[in-house]
């Protein structure tokens, strides 16, 4: 077997990592009620750096309000969010979606460093269907006059978060805006938007950011579509063509649930389409993956499914150069392809499926702050990405073939962890003059110079 020569090259440098996360809804809102054992477990499962995956990027659902009226058509209850809005706008109750506030708060204490907040819905009475979803395709939900009705609360919220330690850096007040929100069809709570309504209330919110000191330096993100093959252009325009809503966004938010239909190498095309987009039209902005899952049904503990994850940050990273990346979700318990733990609902027990470990060959070893850079001599059977940290160099090498290959790295020791059928995150050391990474394998080597 011919031995395949890889060089890190620190001298050709791309984007500068934000962090790794993944989403707390809707799953927070229970798994914070269990007993206190288990509860923890998870959560140091998620966040912690020595124990777990190390994310550092937890996303909060500030909800509609669903789940107290319980109007509005769910498959899943566990989708229905709840408000902190009193009735009738009369002031607000902190005590309520306890549980998710909990895992949010539980998820800081392990370690994550910034928080989103972020809405599918605007608070239900506020909206035109008086619902957390729409009536009608294609119909804004949230009338003009009630935006800063929103916003004000949205900021509100905030604020009451920051004033108890929680690391909120970015809202995030509008999700999937092109979305197909209508009640009988969503199974959750969504709210359409015109492209020119996402800039007016972004706006909306940008100006009255500066009113609040406390609001200093935090971000907003947008517009969080869905789609990267239609219509996001047109709400990109949208969000980065106002300069007022420009002092508060960075970068552009995008969701990665529609590639996978797509042939493989027709997938990684849009991703390279739009990349270029933005390089001519957005040059500097900064592109983040804010959500994704596989979109597949039946539960998949093994490699095929943790092979598709570790393959989508590659491809988003190397070719859409994104600065961070955040899974959906979390935790799942119903019969999909999604979680990076499952659970028990009724026994309140856990499972780790290998995508959890898949993830965390990215997340425990690239850090934020961490830098892209040049490796070169891969083959087409391989998939490598490498970043200089401040302590290391990682490699992460993905084997999709059904045969091992053989590596060299330079010269001396490294540290290797490695995931396949097999193994989880194991870790040994090797000869970087000549090792081996098993067939269907995630890995990392971490270089120590």
């Amino acid at each position: 077997m011919k031995q395949v020569q890889l060089k890190p090259n620190p001298a050709t440098t791309y984007q500068t990592i934000e962090g790794f996360g993944a989403s707390g809804a809707w799953w927070a809102q229970f798994v914070g009620g269990w007993p206190e054992e288990t509860r923890r477990e998870i959560m140091r499962l998620l966040y912690d750096k020595e124990h777990g995956l190390g994310m550092g990027i937890y996303r909060y659902n500030v909800g509609g309000g669903s789940k107290e009226t319980n109007r509005g058509n769910f498959h899943n209850q566990n989708r229905k969010a709840s408000s902190f809005l009193n009735a009738d706008d009369n002031g607000y109750d902190w005590t309520r979606d306890a549980e998710a506030v909990w895992c949010m708060k539980e998820a800081v204490a392990n370690g994550a460093d910034e928080v989103v907040l972020f809405v599918n819905s605007p608070p239900e009475r506020w909206t035109r269907s008086g619902l957390t979803k729409g009536k009608y395709f294609l119909c804004a939900n949230l009338p003009r006059k009630n935006e800063l009705k929103f916003t004000t609360y949205m900021l509100d919220v905030t604020e009451h978060f920051l004033a108890q330690g929680v690391p909120v850096k970015v809202l995030s007040p509008i999700n999937e805006p092109f979305g197909p929100w209508i009640d009988k069809l969503a199974g959750q709570e969504g709210c359409h938007y015109r492209a020119h309504g996402v800039r007016r209330l972004l706006r909306t919110f940008a100006l009255e950011m500066d009113k609040r000191p406390a609001l200093q330096g935090m971000m907003l993100s947008g517009a969080e579509m869905n789609d990267l093959r239609y219509m996001n252009k047109t709400y990109t325009r949208a969000v980065l063509g106002d300069k007022t809503v420009r002092t508060r966004v960075d970068g552009i938010d995008v969701h990665g649930y529609v590639l996978k239909p797509l042939a493989w190498r027709k997938g990684k095309d849009v991703k390279r389409r739009f990349r270029r987009w933005m390089d001519k039209k957005y040059p500097g902005v900064l592109i983040r993956m804010s959500e994704w899952t596989e979109m597949q049904g039946g539960r998949d503990y093994g490699m095929i499914s943790a092979l598709t994850l570790a393959n989508e940050v590659w491809e988003d990273l190397t070719i859409m150069d994104v600065v961070s990346w955040q899974k959906w979700i979390a935790v799942s318990e119903v019969d999909y392809s999604d979680g990076l733990i499952y659970v028990d609902q009724d026994k309140q027990t856990f499972d780790i499926p290998k995508r959890y470990y898949a993830y965390g060959q990215f997340t425990k070893f690239v850090p934020r702050g961490a830098q892209r850079i040049a490796i070169s001599g891969v083959p087409d059977n391989l998939q490598a990405v490498a970043f200089k940290c401040d302590t290391h160099t990682a490699v992460i090498l993905i084997n999709h073939t059904d045969s091992p290959i053989e590596l060299s790295l330079g010269n001396g020791r490294a540290q290797f962890y490695e995931t396949n059928a097999g193994k989880s995150l194991q870790q040994s050391e090797i000869d970087l003059a000549g090792f081996s990474i098993a067939a269907k394998s995630v890995n990392t080597v971490i270089i120590h110079a």
